[in-house]
């Protein structure tokens, strides 16, 4: 029974090294599978404050809502000087008045002084979805030039390298941004242009 015990003490430490080899055999073989996947990885960046400072598109936009917030502006400030004008003279004329034109004057006012405020916030809840819109896209045209940019070039990650990113460090020559600047301002260029007439002759 000694010797049977000893046996089979043997026997299970053999097995124990074994499925120890196995263990961290099948771990090596992983590790150097996914070290190879991730040396093919194909990785690009674009420096997004570059991109954005020299694309024609955004430009354009910002260009065009600059005008609209300055008419908005001027609007305002034209109503806001009319209300301003209707006090002054209330206030030239209040002597003269009697009670009740005093009280309609001042209800009155009231009112479009609380009108312009609301007109104000207005204003405001409109040039933020202005912004929104031009963010939403400016976004949904550089992502998807980049899916079809990627596809062609075979890249499989492109990362968003600016201050504000998660990216500490980077290889210039990762860096696509004079591409997809390029690339970019001529699909906007071929926009604005609009579909090429067809000149070839019906027979």
């Amino acid at each position: 029974m000694k010797n049977l015990s000893l046996i089979l003490n043997i026997v299970l430490l053999v097995a124990v090294a074994v499925l120890f080899y196995l263990h961290f055999a099948d771990n090596k073989s992983t590790t150097t599978t996914v070290a190879s996947q991730q040396g093919d990885l194909s990785i690009a960046y674009i420096n997004s404050d570059t991109v954005l400072k020299y694309y024609d598109y955004l430009k354009v936009s910002r260009e065009e809502l600059e005008v609209k917030t300055q008419k908005m502006d001027q609007d305002f400030r034209n109503r806001a000087q009319g209300l301003q004008n209707e006090i002054a003279a209330y206030q030239r004329n209040v002597n003269s008045m009697t009670l009740g034109q005093v009280k309609a004057t001042e209800e009155d006012l009231t009112k479009k002084q609380q009108n312009l405020q609301l007109y104000q916030q207005s204003l405001s809840q409109q040039l933020m979805q202005e912004e929104s819109k031009l963010n939403r896209e400016l976004y949904d045209r550089v992502t998807a030039f980049l899916d079809k940019y990627g596809k062609e070039k075979g890249l499989q990650v492109v990362l968003k390298y600016d201050p504000t990113s998660d990216v500490l460090h980077v290889n210039e020559a990762l860096d696509i941004s004079q591409d997809v600047i390029k690339g970019l301002n001529e699909e906007y260029k071929q926009e604005k242009a609009g579909p090429k007439a067809d000149t070839t002759a019906v027979k």
